[in-house]
């Protein structure tokens, strides 16, 4: 597997990158919005955004209703042609999107796109064929690196390969452009085999924004609560803290047999400081186990906290449940990240002009 080195070689500094034109960009998997977001103040023109689930729709005509929403199964997407969807005759610069990770039926071979039918990986590569981009970003859970030992990734590759792309890749860190958030993921590029450049990845900003610098000012709006149990346990748990500073007792009876197996890792029972990242934001911000309790009152975030510390701008609304709205939160690419992202691959394209 092609793994991106980071050194000064492979990296460009992004500040000074603008598009020589507006790249047309087509999104599988949007989600409400935060990968399409940033790639648009990077420069890039959406002509089309595939997503199921209604309320994340919602979301994304709210704040873009010029944006051509496809509200759709991808996989009926596929299955009819993902031009249908799109204006005539337009060229596709990129192809985005984040599939779900899905295990294959891995025999020691080397898979082609059908041996993977039946994954969603199956479908964002079946589009991939049928619009040829330029070049085309892939991003997932950290955890794809090792899943099945590498043979998963090892397998997406391959068929990239196949279809005629030079694949690389890397995990980056959204803490590097300018996210409040230790959030990771990893980011697969692919350069059509027509073009002879090389892929960099977008230079570290050189400085970690804290939980201050992201919830300074940050409007009202609403938010989950704790149960009266759980509050009772973060109460005891200072700034920057979890399970470890709460009194014996109450770890054990709070932990079960985690406490046991040393606790896991810091999540559980976690209250962040103003002073540090937050810890990668969840889809349900009560969650048992994964807690991201407010530096100073015993609650979690606020949606509108949840969408600063992804990066989103405050004017950008959300659709949907108080419960939906985290899940569209939590679920989405930091904003800040995926423009830096962005602003990488539009370097590589202007080059290519």
């Amino acid at each position: 597997m092609t793994k991106r080195m980071i050194n000064e070689n492979s990296t460009v500094d992004i500040s000074n990158v603008q598009a020589n034109r507006p790249y047309n960009v087509v999104e599988l998997f949007a989600g409400a919005g935060g990968l399409a977001l940033g790639l648009e103040r990077a420069g890039f023109n959406e002509v089309g955004l595939v997503e199921l689930d209604k309320y994340a729709c919602s979301t994304l005509r709210r704040n873009r209703p010029n944006w051509n929403v496809i509200e759709e199964d991808v996989v009926n997407v596929a299955e009819r042609g993902i031009r249908t969807y799109l204006p005539e005759e337009i060229e596709i610069d990129l192809l985005s999107g984040g599939y779900p990770c899905q295990a294959f039926s891995y025999a020691g071979n080397r898979l082609g796109l059908e041996d993977v039918r039946g994954t969603m990986f199956y479908y964002y590569a079946r589009i991939l064929r049928d619009l040829m981009p330029r070049v085309f970003l892939a991003e997932n859970v950290r955890g794809l690196v090792t899943h099945d030992e590498g043979r998963t990734l090892q397998s997406m590759i391959d068929v990239f390969t196949e279809i005629g792309y030079r694949v690389t890749w890397n995990v980056l860190k959204a803490v590097d452009y300018g996210v409040a958030q230790k959030r990771e993921r990893i980011v697969i590029i692919g350069v059509r085999n027509d073009i002879e450049l090389e892929f960099r990845d977008p230079k570290p900003f050189g400085y970690i924004p804290t939980l201050r610098d992201a919830l300074r000012d940050v409007p009202d709006s609403t938010g989950s609560t704790y149960p009266e149990k759980k509050r009772k346990v973060l109460d005891l748990v200072p700034p920057g803290g979890c399970w470890i500073d709460l009194p014996e007792d109450v770890a054990k009876d709070y932990m079960g047999a985690s406490y046991f197996s040393g606790g896991g890792k810091r999540g559980m029972a976690r209250r962040i400081s103003w002073n540090e990242p937050c810890l990668t934001l969840t889809c349900s911000p009560a969650q048992k186990q994964t807690e991201r309790c407010h530096p100073d009152q015993t609650r979690p975030f606020t949606t509108r906290e949840y969408a600063r510390i992804q990066s989103f701008p405050d004017e950008w609304m959300f659709e949907g449940s108080t419960s939906n709205i985290y899940k569209q939160i939590g679920n989405a690419v930091p904003v800040e990240m995926a423009k830096a992202i962005g602003l990488a691959i539009v370097d590589l394209l202007n080059r290519a002009e």
